[in-house]
């Protein structure tokens, strides 16, 4: 962002609050804001993944928008340059391999390294907590098992091998078919909870981010039905009326096609 630009934006936003502002914009608080934040962020997370730049462009701008937003709410207690020099420094601190003289051999000893440091910065400032309470507590369940795998292999508390990993799996599954046959809907759900979370780190170990693999299989399901909508279309056919067999002929060959 130009300084030109990063002017121009607090302008606006210091119109917006002024005396002649606007009344909605006026009745904000951060907290208020937090929701639409978070809708931003998930439509720019889709504009990068289907690489609409000018998309990305705009909604890049409305999260920076709602951030600046939100530091003029904080005026009183802290300022733009405050933000960005405590972020930079905290880079910096984590990054000795890169800023300092420190030396790593692979990227298993990076990621331990930033955890070490990371509970090294709570131990300064006199805080204990789990290395998991830096993980937001809404984030998305999918992407949050990630996480906690993520994090808990930095610290080896993880399968030693892909192999065991996956004879876990196994077993997760077949706990999951007993619940099923048993029909507890309780027990059913914490199975297949339990299946999910370990296929999560299934897919980790083979560097597969299931939240993304997942955005990818939806979106070309969608895709595909599209296809079959204006296959059937053509064809003067009535989705609704035709037999499972129909509809399958008409999957495949929408499948040929997208």
């Amino acid at each position: 962002m130009s300084t030109a630009g990063l002017h121009k934006i607090k302008e606006v936003i210091s119109t917006l609050l002024g005396p002649n502002g606007c009344p909605w914009d006026k009745k904000q608080t951060p907290q208020s804001l937090c929701d639409y934040l978070i809708e931003e962020c998930f439509e720019l997370v889709e504009a990068i993944q289907e690489n609409k730049i000018e998309d990305v462009k705009e909604e890049l701008g409305d999260v920076f928008f709602l951030l600046l937003f939100i530091i003029q709410l904080y005026q009183d207690k802290l300022s733009l340059d405050e933000v960005l020099n405590l972020s930079a420094a905290k880079m910096i601190g984590r990054h000795p391999h890169v800023f300092g003289n420190k030396k790593i051999k692979n990227m298993d000893e990076l990621l331990s390294m930033w955890e070490k440091i990371k509970k090294q910065e709570l131990d300064k400032k006199k805080q204990s907590r789990s290395i998991f309470d830096s993980i937001p507590k809404n984030l998305p369940p999918l992407l949050k098992a990630y996480r906690i795998n993520s994090k808990a292999a930095r610290i080896g508390f993880t399968w030693p091998d892909n192999k065991s990993q996956e004879q876990k799996l196994e077993e997760e599954w077949k706990e999951w078919l007993k619940a099923k046959n048993e029909q507890t809907l309780s027990k059913m759900e914490e199975e297949f909870g339990d299946y999910l979370f370990t296929l999560t780190e299934y897919a980790r170990r083979h560097n597969i981010k299931p939240n993304t693999a997942l955005h990818r299989a939806n979106q070309k399901f969608l895709l595909r039905y599209k296809k079959m909508e204006e296959l059937a279309k053509q064809y003067n056919l009535n989705l609704d009326s035709l037999s499972p067999e129909e509809l399958n002929q008409l999957w495949e060959k929408a499948k040929k096609e997208v």
